[in-house]
């Protein structure tokens, strides 16, 4: 269902299955000397993480897992469920789901679950960043893409795989920290930049996006992410209370935009300000 918008309101009630998505990491700290610190307008802090070389894995050898099988296997069930984009399929077998979950949960990083990641937090089930992801990406290749709710990195990952530069904010500093942890010792195409932040206000300095991603639910998309989306540009995104839809908004000229109805979803609910 598709309702065309003549102006940048909040759309309402409508939208997500629960799931989430891509970047370029390799390992941060504040002592690295390759680690760069932005600060942007609003005070807004981003980490870019640097490259590095890919080695052996030891989270796979400490947790005992046949990770490369298990990440096969995840794929093919993603293939029967719908996720028919090559693209979106590669990029979801390349990234190491277990790497963004604790240890305890490392075995069931391949099931088609939400899984917590701390901070009253949950990384998206696989099924629903894949869908996500196709969503923004279908007939379209992405320049500049924006996650809204990196959350542990997982979603920026995958996008990092489809687009030339991937903007993640996450408002909760720990996860913020804990993502960019986990993302610099991952060997990602793209680039990404990883900001401590406010989602609702997006990243106007950054804009136009060709994608934006909100991996929150609230009972309406924030104003400011459809104008920064560029003219052509898609935002996904889950939006209700009680009961959530995905959300496809595609902008189609300078102060138009057109609304699709997705599928039934849960999130965790979208929330202003950030947490430290």
């Amino acid at each position: 269902m598709r309702k065309p918008l003549n102006q940048p309101q909040a759309v309402k009630a409508f939208a997500r299955r629960s799931g989430p998505a891509g970047l370029d990491y390799r390992r941060v700290s504040a002592a690295n000397s390759n680690t760069r610190i932005f600060v942007g307008s609003g005070g807004r802090q981003a980490t870019q993480v640097p490259a590095t070389d890919p080695g052996t894995d030891p989270h796979e050898q400490s947790v005992g897992l046949n990770t490369e099988r298990l990440r096969a296997g995840m794929v093919q069930r993603l293939s029967n469920q719908g996720i028919t984009d090559e693209r979106v399929l590669a990029a979801m077998a390349r990234v190491p789901r277990h790497r963004f979950v604790d240890q305890g949960l490392a075995s069931r990083a391949y099931t088609d679950d939400a899984l917590p990641i701390g901070y009253n937090q949950t990384i998206s089930q696989p099924w629903i960043v894949a869908r996500m992801v196709s969503v923004v990406c279908e007939n379209r290749t992405l320049g500049r893409v924006l996650e809204i709710g990196a959350g542990c990195g997982y979603q920026a990952a995958v996008l990092s795989c489809l687009a030339a530069q991937v903007y993640g904010i996450e408002r909760i500093r720990g996860l913020q920290e804990q993502a960019v942890n986990t993302l610099s010792q991952l060997d990602l195409p793209g680039k990404i930049q990883l900001v401590f932040s406010d989602g609702l206000t997006g990243l106007p300095e950054n804009a136009p996006f060709d994608a934006i991603l909100v991996a929150a639910a609230g009972p309406e998309l924030p104003v400011a992410l459809f104008q920064q989306l560029a003219i052509g540009g898609r935002l996904v995104a889950p939006c209700g209370s009680d009961i959530q839809h995905l959300v496809l908004v595609e902008r189609t000229g300078k102060d138009t935009w057109r609304q699709e109805t997705l599928e039934a979803v849960r999130f965790v609910p979208l929330r202003s300000g950030i947490q430290f």
